[in-house]
Order: C-alpha cells, then structure tokens, then sequence
C-alpha cells in the first residue's frame, strides 16, 4: 500500500511539474470506435489546431506531420458525431471532408518543410475549426 502510495504522489507531482507552455498530446482515436459526441470532436480538432501551429512556428516538421495526421483522422469522426448542433447537421459533412482534405495537404506540405504552404493551408484549417465552432 505504502509503494503505490508513494507511486500516485511521484506520477502526480510528474505531471504537475509541466510548464504553462507545454501541452499534452492529443492521442490518436481507435478507428473501431463509436460514434464521440460533437463537442468532444471539435474539442479535439482546436488543440489538434493548436498544436499544429505551435509545431509550425518552432520548425517541428515531424509534429507538424503528426498533428496533420491527427486532424484527418478526427474529420473522419466527425461525420459519425452525437448531439451535433442544428446549425452544423446539413453541412457537417462536407465540411469534415474539407477539413480532411486541408489536413491532407498540411501533411504533404509539412513533409516537404514548405514553410509557406503550411501558413497557408493552417489558416484555412483553423478559419474552418472556427466555423465548426459550438456558439454562434
């Protein structure tokens, strides 16, 4: 009991030992698994933004990848969401789709460290996270 004890308090005081700046991964979805709740996704798809960015802007071209990854896989999620707002039903999916395909290129260009390509495209990725966004 004393070693798992001793265990939790090394595991929390590792976690909390975190600087502001850095961010925890966003771990990739099952592909087997059921449909996630709307808000969960977008959740999911503005840190996955986020960190995109923050690769981008440091030259972490393998996170950036990585991150591009991560952003096609929840596109493909977020045709299969719950509890998906009124406003969004209609054109959800076609807006995943698009943000797939943005996600897509993202990976492409990170791969070839294309420096402008990347700004580009994470523009048009976050301006469409913007417009998935829950309140009006």
């Amino acid at each position: 009991m004393h070693r798992a004890a001793c265990l939790v308090l090394c595991l929390a005081l590792s976690v909390g030992c975190r600087t502001a700046g850095e961010r925890l991964p966003v771990t990739p979805l099952a592909e087997d698994a059921g449909p996630l709740p709307y808000a969960e996704l977008l959740t999911r798809t503005r840190l996955q933004a986020s960190s995109a960015n923050e690769a981008f802007y440091l030259d972490r071209w393998l996170e950036l990848e990585e991150e591009a990854k991560g952003l096609e896989q929840t596109a493909r999620f977020l045709p299969r969401a719950t509890e998906v707002p009124a406003k969004h039903r209609e054109a959800l999916t076609k807006d995943a789709d698009l943000l797939g395909q943005e996600a897509a290129k993202l990976r492409v260009a990170a791969k070839a460290k294309d420096v402008r390509g990347s700004n580009e495209i994470l523009q048009r990725i976050n301006l469409k996270v913007r417009e998935l966004r829950l309140e009006n």
